[in-house]
């Protein structure tokens, strides 16, 4: 059984940092992507960063050269490192990792977090990030 806990959100003003981190269990299979979704009120679900068994890794332009993904395979850890936090980034943050094979984290990012995905993946259940000015 695929399990993920999320941990670490706070609230911060515009312009500081947080960590976020996801503790996974259960995840076996040899290909996949794990990476970070977020979701804003009545807003979809988006993927901002993903991270390959290969330990590739992808960002979505909103938040590239801010955010770096890391994962300590020997402590089933992902991360989610976020600098220069502005208000957009104010919203609820998933761990997720796919149900198999995946092997592209743009595809992952891009699509996963769509509701009509989203049963591709698993998730955890999410930790808050508001950002105020």
């Amino acid at each position: 059984q695929v399990n993920l806990v999320e941990y670490g959100g706070g609230s911060v003003q515009v312009g500081g940092s947080l960590r976020l981190f996801c503790s996974y269990s259960g995840v076996t299979y040899n290909k996949y992507c794990m990476g970070w979704f977020r979701e804003a009120p009545g807003q979809e679900r988006e993927g901002v960063a993903a991270i390959l068994t290969d330990g590739s890794t992808t960002y979505a332009d909103s938040v590239k050269g801010r955010f770096t993904v890391s994962r300590y395979s020997p402590q089933n850890k992902l991360t989610l490192q976020m600098e220069d936090l502005q208000p957009d980034d104010t919203a609820m943050y998933y761990c997720a990792v796919d149900r198999g094979d995946c092997s592209s984290g743009s595809t992952f990012i891009q699509l996963y977090g769509q509701p009509g995905f989203q049963d591709g993946a698993y998730w955890g259940r999410g930790t808050q990030v508001t950002v105020s000015s």
